[in-house]
């Protein structure tokens, strides 16, 4: 009876001495766990440089600004929707944050898609600033009103990778099925007298394997992301293009933030990330292109100014019908132009 009570005791003792550790384990717990987790979907593989160095690196800087009260979920390689739905997977909040490619979407971006047009950038950093410059004027606030807009940025000039035929003349490239990436860049090709088929990157590969398209277009940092080059042997370096990327949020999943917590998301808004993403492009096309040439052809134009006219042709047509839709499509590719120049001077390039 004595050794019951005498039990009683220590345990009683044991517990007044370990609750207080407790107690604080459970508060630290708590102000650990975030105040919000945002899921960020993209579609490109979970190796590629965009995931570790651009989404990745964004997420972690978020999570340090605001002290762990956001924590940002990435999800790679379409693991959280497919990439032509990127756009209204944030929108619905399938996912708070979606990277994606505007021409997904067709005709629901049409001003932001000038950027695609040829001839306007030579550098993915150049491209994503006048971009970026352009979103804030405000001109396209209208295409993006059902989300909370991050950053728009471009990739570098994109190139056409063939199979067996090597394209060095417009005659070459005749009656080709080559991937394009947008229906603006479709226009280009039909103009250029190939076939245009309409892909999200990431079917590249199968589609080039089992001979539904004869080519693709991509930028070389692309080529080797998606496995590309494997079924690609001929690289003509034309640099036809450049795409409009956006990196948006869920309007309501921004909005339940407290507004320290906004601030941090805005501080991670704008120029800087459009001009990180630009850069890692161009980074990437450096070494995108030796790792492709290391294995396949690199053809140039011999009838250049052929190809420029059918872009020129493929420009005037885009913008001829924007403005029959009522849209100020010659206005805003003037200001991007002048955009272009603005970033060429301000960034020291050429």
């Amino acid at each position: 009876m004595i050794r019951h009570i005498l039990h009683r005791h220590i345990r009683y003792a044991v517990a007044l001495a370990v609750a207080p550790a407790v107690a604080l384990l459970a508060a630290s717990a708590a102000a650990a766990a975030p105040e919000a987790t945002l899921r960020f979907a993209h579609f490109m593989p979970a190796n590629a440089w965009q995931h570790t160095e651009l989404f990745q690196a964004w997420a972690d800087s978020v999570a340090q600004a605001s002290d762990g009260r956001i924590a940002v979920e990435v999800y790679p390689a379409q693991t959280l929707g497919k990439a032509p739905q990127g756009y209204d997977n944030a929108r619905n909040g399938i996912a708070e944050i979606a990277w994606t490619v505007q021409g997904y979407t067709a005709n629901r971006f049409p001003l932001s898609q000038l950027v695609e047009l040829p001839g306007l950038f030579q550098t993915a950093e150049v491209g994503s600033c006048a971009f970026q410059q352009l979103y804030d004027s405000g001109a396209l606030d209208a295409e993006y009103a059902d989300t909370h807009v991050l950053f728009v940025h471009t990739h570098g000039p994109g190139h056409l990778h063939t199979g067996r035929r090597a394209v060095t003349t417009l005659d070459d490239l005749k009656g080709l099925r080559i991937r394009r990436p947008t229906a603006v860049i479709g226009t280009l090709l039909e103009e250029l007298g190939a076939e245009p088929v309409g892909l999200p990157a990431p079917a590249i590969y199968e589609s080039a394997q089992r001979g539904v398209i004869d080519g693709f277009l991509l930028p070389w940092e692309a080529v080797a992301g998606f496995r590309a080059d494997e079924v690609s042997d001929h690289h003509t370096e034309v640099g036809l293009y450049a795409l409009a990327f956006v990196t948006t949020m869920n309007k309501g999943a921004y909005a339940r933030l407290p507004d320290d917590l906004k601030a941090v998301i805005d501080a991670h808004s704008g120029r800087t990330w459009a001009l990180a993403a630009g850069r890692g492009y161009d980074r990437g096309d450096v070494g995108g292109r030796a790792a492709t040439l290391a294995s396949g052809s690199l053809q140039t134009v011999e009838d250049r100014a052929a190809w420029e006219a059918a872009a020129e042709r493929a420009r005037e047509r885009y913008l001829s019908d924007l403005e029959a839709r009522g849209l100020p499509a010659r206005a805003t590719y003037a200001a991007l132009e002048g955009y272009v120049a603005d970033c060429r001077t301000a960034l020291g390039a050429q």
